[in-house]
């Protein structure tokens, strides 16, 4: 294994042990709280996974952070890293509740109907369809609270905004409406012929339904610790890009990975006639187009210091992985 992909691997172990306590604490809710309800929650929003978005976020925050003080070794990186990440650490949580209600409702049998998730049984296997969607509606609304008393007040409202627009109906939520549409022959009449118009489609799709709440975590991590409009640019920008690598790199996985691996079925793409990347352009240029892509995003960052160099090896990790 590279070095790049060991580091990595570590980066998001720190990643993981700093998130997961304060997603497990976020459920810490009253008695009002439906028992039912809120162990589906636990269920969905605790599960195992990567915690890429969370990891953005917080990685985000230390390349964005207006410069301090000269560093004086180890020690003095440690505590900016944990000064910053408590910072940002609302924002963190609210982008993992917004992704786990997506997935949650995703894997709904009016949707893609998947019954397996991070390796555990779906929301509404574990529990029932009514309690998935109830479900994923409290998570949503759960992530703005946090993020409303959390963040910093001068930065809470566009962070709100920020989060509100990745979430909606000209984001993920569209993007995952034209997406079922494509499937399922609701906009037959515009369907793309063309290889381009496919290329071009499918963009479109998932630089919303994926690509915005990536982007959204980017920007809010640079909220967080009052980042300047040129640093939030420049995460723009990586994250465009990230985005899609992302998605071309996860369409490759669903073709050739193992459902061990993927902790959720693969195949299923293929089996549904669904439109992905290596259907269109094949394997070896989805994976070409993969790595521009992620090298755009590594360029994107120029200028930004060392203190970007996990979101550089995220980048170049992303469309190297194997789960």
């Amino acid at each position: 294994m590279a070095a790049a992909t060991i580091s990595i691997e570590r980066s998001l172990d720190q990643v993981r042990a700093f998130i997961d306590p304060l997603l497990a604490e976020s459920l810490h809710l009253s008695s009002e709280a439906a028992p039912r309800l809120l162990a589906a929650m636990r269920h969905s929003l605790l599960a195992p996974g990567k915690r890429l978005r969370p990891a953005l976020v917080l990685w985000a925050a230390e390349a964005a952070a207006p410069a301090a003080a000269a560093n004086h070794g180890p020690a003095a990186e440690a505590a900016r890293r944990d000064r910053l990440w408590r910072a940002a650490a609302p924002a963190a949580v609210a982008v993992e509740m917004i992704h786990a209600y997506s997935l949650v409702h995703d894997d709904l049998p009016a949707m893609d109907d998947d019954d397996l998730r991070r390796g555990l049984p779906t929301c509404h296997r574990a529990f029932d369809e009514a309690t998935a969607i109830l479900c994923g509606d409290a998570l949503q609304a759960l992530a703005f609270e946090t993020l409303a008393a959390g963040m910093p007040t001068a930065a809470a409202a566009r962070g709100c905004l920020v989060l509100a627009r990745a979430a909606g109906a000209e984001a993920l939520v569209g993007g995952q409406t034209d997406d079922l549409a494509a499937e399922r022959g609701w906009l037959e009449a515009q369907a793309p012929q063309t290889e381009a118009t496919h290329i071009a489609w499918m963009e479109r799709i998932h630089r919303r339904k994926t690509g915005a709440l990536f982007h959204a975590a980017l920007e809010l991590g640079g909220l967080s610790v009052g980042a300047s409009e040129d640093h939030l640019q420049r995460l723009a920008a990586y994250g465009g890009a990230f985005g899609l690598a992302f998605q071309i790199a996860d369409d490759i996985l669903d073709a050739t990975g193992t459902e061990i691996a993927m902790g959720k079925k693969v195949g299923k793409d293929a089996g549904r006639g669904k439109l992905t990347f290596p259907t269109v352009l094949g394997m070896e240029r989805s994976g070409h187009r993969a790595s521009a892509l992620a090298a755009e995003a590594v360029a994107a960052l120029t200028g930004m210091g060392d203190t970007a160099e996990s979101l550089r090896h995220l980048a170049c990790w992303i469309v190297a992985r194997d789960h």
